[in-house]
């Protein structure tokens, strides 16, 4: 995720006054700012929020069953304010995330999942080894897909000063997939920034991209890895995915990639990792 130049020396003058007309416009903004964030005490900001879902058509059924309650998580601020993992090198990234046991899974996967890859990639023109490297990558095949409560994680963030808009969107989209009954408030439980599901979607992406592709009437993310398979690679297509064109750095396919994730020191894992996994007997 992704949230200048400096004067010329000589030029004190012109920056002794930038300073001070940027000191002057930073007191002058403070109490807007301030205003947006956290003047008020989470509950009150919470009850705000409740005003702000029904009068986007979200139920006062699907309001209480999914906000009453909830509680502020000071742990997820200080994880969205850390995320070290991203100050890696690729080399560092990619040796602790793609081990042998991560690349035998894989392979088995690809076997396991083959006929069912096919039929996704005749689809939606993404390849197995692609969709694998990121549901490895992500939550090591289904297995981690995280315990924290979506809910309470994006009213953190949509409460918080970082991101506010962000995450008040993704909070009533959380709430559109339970007014659904798509997934149920406590079955809504993932990586601690909001993302749900086997590939990891925030609720947003789970909109718009989740397709039922086990054929039993839901989309299921959770549960269904041939629904999390086929998002994903429909997902990628929405984003502009070139049937039958490489994946490495540089290419349109990588950019594409930097769709699903930000940080190119995980695209080029996931990258190398689909393309260790495509050299596989």
């Amino acid at each position: 995720m992704t949230v200048g130049a400096k004067p010329a020396r000589g030029k004190r003058r012109a920056r002794s006054m930038s300073l001070i007309i940027g000191v002057v416009c930073t007191i002058l903004m403070a109490p807007t700012h301030a205003a947006e964030c956290q003047r008020v005490s989470f509950d009150r900001w919470l009850e705000s929020f409740k005003q702000q879902a029904a009068a986007q058509g979200i139920s006062q059924k699907t309001i209480a069953a999914a906000l009453n309650g909830v509680t502020e998580d000071p742990s997820i601020t200080s994880r969205d304010r850390s995320q070290e993992v991203f100050q890696q090198s690729f080399e560092q990234f990619s040796s602790r995330m793609i081990s042998p046991d991560r690349l035998r899974k894989g392979a088995n996967m690809l076997k396991r999942y083959g006929s069912i890859l096919d039929r996704i990639e005749e689809r939606f023109g993404v390849p197995g080894p692609v969709l694998i490297a990121i549901w490895g990558l992500e939550t090591d095949f289904g297995v981690n897909q995280g315990r924290f409560s979506t809910i309470r994680s994006l009213a953190t963030l949509a409460y918080d000063c970082r991101r506010p808009e962000k995450f008040r969107a993704e909070l009533l989209d959380a709430l559109r997939i339970i007014d659904r009954g798509e997934i149920s408030p406590n079955e809504m439980r993932g990586a601690w920034a909001g993302e749900i599901g086997q590939t990891q979607f925030l609720p947003s992406s789970y909109l718009k991209f989740a397709v039922d592709f086990d054929g039993n009437g839901h989309r299921d993310l959770i549960r269904s890895s041939p629904d999390a398979l086929a998002s994903t690679a429909n997902y990628l297509k929405s984003y502009g995915w070139l049937r039958g064109q490489p994946w490495a750095t540089g290419s349109a396919n990588f950019d594409v990639l930097l769709k699903w994730n930000a940080s190119e020191v995980y695209v080029k894992t996931i990258a190398f990792f689909a393309t260790r996994l495509a050299q596989v007997p």
